[in-house]
């Protein structure tokens, strides 16, 4: 647990003030530095301290989105604790619109990292020492990879009391019971006895404008459950109550070719459901490609040229399916962006 003092890079930040901080990260070819950018709000009484990270993977550029529009927030003005917001943790991968750092590792699997490893472990291990180590909660923000889109999801250890109260008051329609993994920056962060959540919306090398309002809207609910903001005024307020899913798998190809999808993002699908078909070119041969579970479409490929064996749809089973579509489709009504107008709202991106 962190003291009353908050350093980073030798940088003591003040109760009551905001700074951004340049975290030095090794050097490019040509001698120039790399810096991680790191932006900290610190309210003017003491709680939390809540970090925020996007682009662990370089080319998972919505979560820096989120936190651009939340540190634009007027409610911050009245926050509690602190808030250790870092937009582009994977500077190299983003300058390159790469997942991975130029070693080709994954950072997102070397954590907790040493200061005499790879270049992803020395990383790791400066984030887990300047960032995690000064926090007492964590939000990661994902992308689906290049070419999948991804439905707004939290990824959770719904075995921690604390983390599951967190991830529900995010209020997207699914949370995922996940289990940490080897390397993972949640892994690292539960052995640092801090609850995480992981936050999954829209595709790589993308802007999506709901994935982002969900997003920015979630942040913005954790910390109220924290009492880092104070609780909302509106009172016709809609509380989502989530859905959670045990478990999950994928619809793979299993020829290849040219895929035409027939099931959206979020659709409902029945064991048995034709929910694509693969042909040639020419349409001389084509194979079904059928759902082999109930549930709820939570990813899938966007790029129509697949190969056997690729991933195509990303299904998770629910208790009750009807409700969690139910959930689904309220929850993109809520955050359309038609009916988010406001002059106190950001201009959608389209």
């Amino acid at each position: 647990m962190p003291n009353d003092s908050l350093i980073i890079n030798g940088i003591s930040i003040k109760e009551g003030t905001r700074t951004t901080i340049d975290l030095p990260a090794g050097r490019l070819y040509t001698h120039s530095p790399v810096t991680i950018p790191v932006h900290v709000i610190r309210g003017k009484k003491p709680g939390p301290r809540l970090f925020i990270s996007a682009a662990i993977h370089g080319d998972e550029i919505n979560g820096v989105e989120i936190i651009r529009r939340l540190l634009k927030l007027p409610a911050l003005k009245k926050l509690r604790g602190s808030i250790i917001a870092v937009p582009i943790v994977n500077v190299q991968g983003l300058i390159t619109h790469s997942r991975y750092l130029p070693d080709r590792r994954d950072l997102n699997r070397s954590f907790p990292g040493s200061v005499k490893g790879s270049l992803a472990a020395r990383l790791a291990y400066l984030f887990m020492q300047e960032i995690v180590a000064n926090s007492t909660h964590g939000i990661d923000l994902h992308t689906g990879a290049i070419h999948r889109t991804n439905l707004p999801q939290i990824r959770a250890n719904l075995d921690d009391e604390e983390t599951e109260k967190l991830a529900r008051s995010f209020e997207v329609p699914v949370i995922i019971s996940s289990n940490l993994r080897d390397g993972s920056l949640r892994e690292a962060a539960a052995e640092f006895g801090i609850p995480m959540l992981l936050y999954e919306a829209g595709e790589a090398l993308r802007f999506d404008e709901i994935s982002i309002r969900a997003g920015v809207k979630g942040i913005v609910n954790v910390m109220r459950t924290l009492e880092m903001l104070p609780p909302s005024r509106s009172k016709s307020k809609k509380v989502f109550e989530p859905v959670v899913a045990r478990s999950s798998s994928w619809i793979r190809a299993s020829e290849s070719g040219m895929l035409r999808s027939m099931i959206p993002l979020g659709g409902r699908v029945k064991k048995g459901t034709l929910v694509g078909v693969v042909s040639d070119p020419f349409g001389e041969r084509e194979t079904e490609v059928i759902s082999s579970t109930n549930g709820i479409v939570i990813g899938r490929t966007n790029l129509p040229l697949v190969n056997e064996g690729d991933a195509l749809y990303h299904i998770a089973q629910f208790q009750d399916v009807q409700e969690a579509e139910t959930l689904v489709d309220e929850f993109q009504e809520e955050h359309s962006p038609d009916l988010l107008a406001s002059p106190h709202t950001e201009s959608p991106i389209i």
